[in-house]
């Protein structure tokens, strides 16, 4: 699409309408900060490190989209702007890497390049598996195999990716624990892997997928983790299923649902993690909902004073809210001015703030500006944000 004078365009889809007027090279930064294990942060050191501050990974033409969800993994897959795709870290051994290498001493502090390939459009990770979509639509998967969490109708590990099926019309792919979700073109909506609580939508519980099933509907985004899921259809509704007993499903109530079921509001944004979940709505304000354990819902109170909320609340009055990252009792956020925004659990250094230990009820700005999107891995300790220079 042709772009206004002094407009920077986020990824192929964003609304230049919110880009704003600010003046860019258009090249896109990588950083991280929190705990790393593994040499997850990908700057060439091992082991367990901590940082209360972001921390830049080298280069500037990384992807611009985090797929992660409920990711537990200590493993990056990530494509760059040239299509290459390109892993590191490594923990579990079971090839998640995709370099064809498996057992739990290979481990890489920096990126190496998957294959050859130059036609990759996205990269993501599952906790010990990861995933990758091609510009021509083919979905590949690799790694472990448990519960069918590949898709590939079969229980035998990958160390290298594997085309799923043989459909051409993947767009977007989201890692959860050991389960998946994937928008097609035509905005139909599949799912595989374990059905604990119902977290596949497909009204029945337990029943395991290892391929691809249908979730009827036309969809635009969706978030998930191990025991429930939600999807935004294109009429901007907001639907979940599975687990509940955080009050997860935004339902006003505790109960387990197998299908999806809607929550009030017209949504342009979804995110979920281990302990809550929150929205955007299409007029720009951020609703959460869920656990509060360490103030994630960013009500600015405590646990002491609210426990949980199971139906959405909004933070604050703004209304330029745009990307959402949870993991596990940490939130993140960014606007459409550039300022990115974090509170709830700050036990290692996972607000940015330069500090440790202490958390925050409320958004608490993280230094910089520019910042585009934001995501997290780690078993919820590895923050993420890319920015634009």
């Amino acid at each position: 699409m042709a772009l206004k004078n002094n407009t920077w365009k986020l990824n192929q889809w964003y609304d230049q309408d919110v880009a704003g007027n600010v003046s860019y090279s258009g090249s896109k930064e990588f950083w991280l900060w929190g705990k790393q294990e593994s040499g997850s942060w990908g700057i060439n050191i091992g082991g367990t490190i901590r940082r209360s501050s972001p921390v830049q990974l080298p280069g500037n033409t990384w992807q611009t989209e985090f797929y992660n969800n409920h990711n537990a993994s200590w493993t990056n897959v990530m494509t760059k702007t040239d299509g290459t795709l390109w892993s590191w870290g490594g923990k579990s051994g079971y090839g998640e890497l995709g370099l064809n290498e498996q057992g739990p001493s290979v481990r890489y502090s920096s990126p190496v390049q998957i294959g050859s390939d130059t036609n990759w459009k996205l990269g993501g990770t599952m906790r010990e598996g990861a995933f990758a979509i091609k510009t021509d639509g083919t979905l590949w998967t690799w790694g472990d195999p448990r519960f069918g969490a590949l898709g590939q109708n079969s229980l035998t590990a990958r160390s290298s990716p594997t085309q799923v099926g043989s459909d051409t019309t993947w767009d977007k792919a989201y890692g959860g624990y050991y389960n998946m979700l994937a928008i097609k073109t035509d905005g139909t909506l599949w799912t595989w892997g374990p059905n604990e609580f119902g977290a596949l939508g497909l009204n029945e519980h337990d029943a395991h997928r290892s391929s691809p099933t249908q979730i009827p509907g036309s969809w635009s985004q969706a978030s998930l983790n191990d025991t429930r899921s939600g999807a935004i259809n294109t009429d901007g509704e907001l639907f979940l299923w599975g687990a509940n007993y955080g009050g997860w499903l935004g339902q006003n109530n505790i109960t387990q649902y197998s299908s999806p079921v809607q929550v009030p509001g017209t949504w342009s944004y979804y995110e979920q993690a281990g302990e809550g979940a929150a929205g955007r709505k299409t007029d720009g304000t951020l609703w959460a909902w869920g656990n509060n354990s360490h103030g994630q819902l960013g009500q600015n109170q405590a646990n002491s004073q609210l426990d949980r909320t199971s139906s959405p609340v909004q933070i604050g009055s703004d209304t330029n809210w745009d990307r959402i990252s949870m993991s596990g009792n940490v939130s993140m956020a960014t606007k459409t001015d550039g300022t990115l925004w974090a509170w709830g659990n700050n036990v290692n250094g996972t607000l940015g703030q330069n500090t440790q230990g202490d958390s925050r009820s409320s958004p608490v700005q993280v230094p910089g500006t520019s910042w585009l999107t934001v995501g997290h891995a780690g078993q919820g300790y590895q923050m993420m944000a890319t920015k634009n220079v």
